[in-house]
């Protein structure tokens, strides 16, 4: 049986993120293949989330203590956030999540039913003082890159926005590969630190197994996992060594919107309560990442990974060959390199290489025919190409966002 990858192992060993003391530990940073997969990962997002209508922010890291003590962090969560800052005679916080922020922007003027579901999304920067012990790679940091939204809806159209979060995480799920381990329903359990609202409680609980009943998903409750405001489902994924992490989630909060006294205007003229759905469809950038090295060994699906196409020139006679199909890749938009006889044999520069989707061979025979030579990650090899043609169809593989290296439709 092959052995589990470690992504903290292979992280370092890809050039993906590497850490410092100087930094501090849980603070890890980007190389430039490792920011190459993020950024393709955080624009994927943000694509599917404008197709879904939500609408982007960017709100500070920062902000002052009342504001969590308003959202109920600060006497239910305490003990994950850092210490204040004492500034101007104010105590100014690292924010432990974006919701407090989302909010005071959902409230900053006045709202019509006629602008509900109002969809918000960022990805955003938050913290959490993780503890030494639990720290490790990218699965836990301190500094998170959170994927994260909030739908403020009517109590009618809460199953809808919750059924249709879920199915961005579906869809979000099959374009990486990902196989859930399982979806759970986090209820509250004894002895937690839970917002005291047994009503709120039993609603939210109520309309998120409605919805796990209408996908037809199988799922296990599980108490003590909730959130210290609200019941979730959460979407579970296990490593090789079947250790389960939460990479997704979608929750029902009754409880904030009454916190921050939100309202919008009604049909009938009179305020009324919105609910708030929070939906993450990546969880934490860093631990969606740490989740896809584990599982690929750093064979990325082909639209995420650092290089898509190496050019591997026979001989230097093909080398401006090959340069000139590395800057055709790159006004495409494909993210190319070549490989020049100096760094080795053929075989050799392939084996380098073999993370890589597609190794296009440049020889005597392609270049004076003007054709491509394309070899896949997965040893396939296909038949010599036009330059063109080849390249129309890795750039629409690389649209459609999928696993899948090649299809011949």
């Amino acid at each position: 049986m092959t052995a589990p990858h470690d992504h903290r192992r292979l992280g370092r060993a890809l050039g993906l993120f590497g850490t410092d003391p100087l930094i501090g530990a849980g603070l890890p940073y980007w190389l430039p293949d490792g920011a190459t997969v993020r950024h393709a990962l955080e624009e994927y997002i943000r694509a599917e989330e404008r197709r879904a209508s939500y609408r982007h922010v960017y709100s500070p890291v920062l902000g002052k203590r009342e504001l969590y003590e308003i959202s109920g962090h600060w006497s239910h969560y305490s003990d994950d956030m850092f210490p204040p800052l004492d500034l101007d005679g104010e105590q100014i916080v690292l924010r432990p999540g974006l919701c407090p922020h989302h909010a005071l922007i959902f409230r900053s003027r006045s709202r019509s039913h006629r602008e509900l579901p109002y969809r918000m999304a960022e990805l955003g920067g938050m913290y959490r003082f993780e503890l030494s012990g639990v720290l490790g790679g990218l699965n836990r940091v301190r500094a998170i890159q959170l994927n994260d939204a909030h739908v403020f809806c009517t109590l009618e159209q809460a199953a809808d926005e919750a059924r249709g979060a879920l199915e961005m995480i579906r869809r979000a799920h099959r374009a990486l590969g990902i196989t859930p381990a399982r979806y759970r329903l986090s209820l509250p359990g004894p002895g937690g630190k839970y917002v005291a609202a047994p009503e709120l409680w039993r609603r939210s609980t109520a309309l998120l197994t409605e919805v796990l009943e209408h996908s037809g998903l199988p799922y296990e409750p599980a108490e003590g996992e909730a959130a210290f405001y609200g019941p979730k489902i959460d979407v579970q994924v296990a490593d090789g060594a079947g250790r389960e992490s939460t990479l997704s989630t979608v929750q029902i909060d009754f409880h904030q919107p009454e916190r921050f006294a939100l309202h919008y205007i009604g049909a009938d003229g009179a305020r009324h309560r919105p609910v708030m759905v929070h939906r993450s469809v990546i969880g934490s950038v860093e631990r969606a990442v740490a989740h896809l090295v584990e599982r690929t060994g750093g064979a990325f699906p082909p639209w995420l990974a650092p290089t898509q196409l190496v050019a591997l020139p026979v001989s230097d006679a093909e080398l401006p060959h090959a340069e000139a199909l590395v800057r055709r890749c790159t006004e495409l938009g494909l993210r190319a390199d070549v490989a020049a006889p100096d760094r080795g044999s053929l075989g050799a520069r392939i084996r380098t290489a073999r993370l890589v989707p597609y190794q296009a061979v440049l020889g005597p025979r392609e270049t004076s025919a003007g054709l491509v030579a394309l070899r896949l990650r997965d040893g396939r090899r296909l038949a010599p190409r036009p330059t063109d043609e080849l390249l129309a169809r890795l750039v629409a593989r690389a649209a459609a966002h999928g696993p899948e290296l090649w299809s011949d439709v």
